[in-house]
């Protein structure tokens, strides 16, 4: 059952965006289509830079493959100085002390590294650990944001190694940008 692994009090978020057709990368990892510019959603809701600041604070550890360790360098590294663990067999030098490498059990990874010492844990891609860690139900909840944008093929963030599973809607929420929010906690059902 989804989120079982997490009895410490610590909750772990699964978020990602995604095209309307369900993919979140393009077939080569490209993400470029994540700077979607389209029309003015007039009753949506917009963030201020203070909002989304206060928000990300809030997040004490991110969890990431090495190809989203990868693209995160690439960006300029937008998880500042919050803990964060790559999820990798790649060997990587050290770019920054706020990152540690981990190649092992992900069972063991949230149980017994994460969940003693983080309450907000974030993971944030790639597709395969995503699905590794909802097949292992250590997924507490998943934030989807839904990009308005078709890209025909491209990675999906749920194959088909993933069993069915109910998951209850805890909130919905438009943006001006054309991107919606969804929010689902695991279900107790």
């Amino acid at each position: 059952m989804p989120g079982e692994g997490n009895a410490t009090g610590s909750r772990v978020t699964l978020h990602v965006v995604s095209s309307l057709d369900g993919f979140i990368a393009r077939k080569d990892n490209n993400v470029s289509w994540l700077d979607v510019h389209g029309s003015v959603y007039e009753s949506g809701v917009s963030i201020s830079e203070e909002e989304a600041a206060s928000f990300v604070k809030g997040i004490d550890c991110y969890v990431l493959g090495s190809r989203t360790y990868e693209h995160a360098l690439e960006l300029g590294w937008p998880y500042g100085d919050t803990p964060t663990v790559a999820v990798t067999g790649r060997t990587w030098p050290s770019t920054r002390e706020s990152v540690e490498f981990y190649s092992g059990d992900l069972e063991t990874l949230v149980r017994a590294k994460l969940a003693p010492r983080y309450r907000n844990i974030w993971l944030v891609g790639g597709a395969m650990l995503c699905q590794g860690f909802l097949s292992l139900g250590l997924v507490d909840e998943i934030r989807l944001t839904i990009a308005p944008v078709l890209l025909g093929d491209g990675l999906r963030l749920f194959g088909g190694l993933l069993t069915e599973s109910n998951w209850d809607l805890r909130n919905v929420v438009a943006y001006k940008n054309g991107f919606v929010d969804l929010t689902y906690a695991a279900s107790s059902v």
